[in-house]
């Protein structure tokens, strides 16, 4: 019972990890229906200017936040440089894209920085707190649930209560109808862009430290769970990504913990076969699909 209560809450603060990148790749798929393929490489990219920052300046904080301002920076930059010149007349374009921008970003990373893992510090102690003789959650947990809770409140007030997520959403799925009301459809897929890369960010610098530290490769493996629990939650559905990321959180450790964590890869590529097979459009998919 020990055992299972730790995998547990481990799992829980793993997931919501995923959850948080998961939430990147739906702002991406919301905005402009494309699955961002280098958005692993893009928070590595933010990961690594915060390394640079803390490592000059001595403040994780300083770096953290500007991280997440780099985040929101190269959205930008990958949307209006890249992206918007990409023809979109056939998905498959946007991503053989995205993989080539994976490509260059990681390739640029290992020739500025290296290819050796550099060591990342967390702000908080990552001992978990006992109760009981229990584990049970770490500083460094608490300050995961806190953040990956504080995004997904703000993007639901987002796009729920204010005209600049409805605008959003209409310049994502009627762009015609939207240009002819007044919405700067441009404008709302970089704004887009923009807050995936930095809820991006953010999950790779809560991920990284927990791992063996900054690589160009680092979210390589973070990107395939956050991709499985964005599908199994559906792409339109920030609720369900959460929801995925949890369910794909839980399954890693638990596989990991009780069977062998060689098979937790096999376990979650199983997850997104069923969930394809019995319900394509994710478990939070509406009955009837739209079109953009």
């Amino acid at each position: 019972m020990d055992r299972f209560i730790y995998l547990t809450f481990d799992g829980l603060s793993r997931g919501l990890v995923y959850a948080a990148f998961a939430l990147a790749l739906v702002l991406i798929w919301r905005a402009a229906r494309i699955v961002n393929f280098a958005q692993g490489s893009m928070a590595v990219a933010a990961v690594y200017v915060a390394y640079s920052v803390t490592n000059a300046t001595g403040s994780y904080w300083l770096g953290f936040v500007v991280a997440l301002l780099a985040g929101l920076l190269l959205g930008v930059l990958v949307e209006r440089v890249v992206m918007r010149f990409v023809d979109h007349s056939s998905p498959l374009n946007g991503v053989v894209v995205a993989l080539g921008l994976v490509l260059v970003l990681q390739g640029t990373l290992g020739i500025v920085y290296g290819n050796e893992y550099q060591p990342v510090e967390t702000p908080f102690s990552r001992d978990a707190f006992e109760v009981g003789g229990i584990a049970m959650l770490s500083r460094y947990d608490l300050f995961v649930f806190a953040a990956v809770g504080t995004v997904v409140v703000v993007l639901t007030l987002l796009f729920t209560r204010t005209a600049v997520g409805l605008r959003m959403r209409a310049a994502a799925f009627a762009p015609d109808v939207s240009r002819l009301l007044g919405v700067s459809v441009g404008g709302m897929l970089t704004l887009g862009w923009a807050l995936a890369a930095a809820v991006g960010s953010l999950a790779g610098m809560l991920v990284v430290p927990t791992e063996l530290g900054v690589h160009p490769t680092a979210m390589d493996v973070v990107f395939v769970s956050a991709f499985t629990a964005a599908v199994v939650g559906g792409l339109d559905s920030p609720i369900g990504a959460v929801v995925g990321g949890l369910v794909v959180g839980l399954l890693l450790s638990y596989v990991s913990g009780y069977i062998d964590v060689t098979v937790a890869p096999m376990a979650i590529l199983a997850l997104l076969v069923l969930v394809l097979l019995g319900k394509p459009g994710g478990l939070f998919s509406s009955s009837k699909a739209r079109v953009a």
